[in-house]
């Protein structure tokens, strides 16, 4: 396939779930997306384009910023199947492994942790008055975000199933649980900024109430709370009115 068809391919990815239903969610997009890949690879069987479209309007839902990396891979077993190399029956027991797995990665990472600290980081800078630093930052976040979706796909199909072993050395689960103690710093530290002024307890009662959400979302052994609790804590004292009454 050549680069035209290839860019067709990832540009579709943004379509992804123009036609959510509730019975396939995102097959009919899937579909929509391989459809010009399928075409060059069957275009001289029809018989075989018909068996292809196929296999992609069964059930398919995935986090949307895993699609482009899905449809590279599938792309490039497709190739492997128009050529001989793999039995069209594997295709569906891989998707269907592939695809939930990235889902829960996808939920976990990016809705759980990465978006969280982008609009977090956001609410910050506006509360703080910094609009270009704000607008700077949306402009970052989405120029990375279009990047990523053009590193997987471009490597999705080049190396295929391959590239799984690579994306699990990310370690992407354990950056989710690092984002989420950074998401709670962020937190409190627009509870301090909008909190009112005066009163000795006000912003420590808000950095609870923060702290207290917090434990109800995580298990009481895990060490990061500890950690979670000591920073939101130290970041929702008034030190410097504390300290004074202290030392009397």
């Amino acid at each position: 396939m050549d680069t035209r068809i290839l860019l067709q391919v990832f540009l579709r990815t943004y379509m992804v779930g123009a036609t959510f239903n509730t019975r396939g969610m995102q097959n009919v997009g899937l579909a929509f997306i391989m459809e010009p890949g399928l075409r060059a690879l069957y275009a001289a069987d029809p018989a075989a384009l018909k068996r292809a479209r196929g296999r992609y309007l069964k059930h398919y839902n995935t986090h949307p910023y895993w699609t482009p990396l899905l449809a590279g891979i599938f792309l490039a077993m497709e190739r492997k199947i128009a050529a001989g190399l793999l039995p069209a029956d594997i295709l569906p027991k891989l998707r269907t492994t592939t695809v939930y797995t990235l889902s829960a990665l996808g939920d976990s990472f990016f809705g759980g942790s990465f978006l969280v600290m982008w609009s977090l980081v956001g609410v910050n800078l506006a509360a703080a008055d910094r609009i270009w630093l704000l607008a700077l930052w949306v402009l970052l976040c989405l120029a990375a975000l279009q990047f990523f979706k053009m590193f997987t796909f471009g490597r999705g199909y080049a190396q295929g199933l391959a590239f799984l072993q690579r994306l699990k050395s990310w370690g992407l689960i354990d950056w989710g649980r690092r984002l989420k103690l950074v998401n709670g710093v962020l937190l409190a530290l627009f509870v301090l900024q909008v909190a009112p002024r005066g009163g000795l307890w006000t912003p420590a009662w808000a950095g609870c109430a923060v702290l207290l959400a917090a434990c109800g979302m995580f298990r009481s052994r895990d060490r990061d709370l500890i950690l979670a609790a000591l920073v939101l804590g130290g970041l929702a004292v008034p030190w410097e009115r504390v300290l004074p009454f202290v030392s009397m």
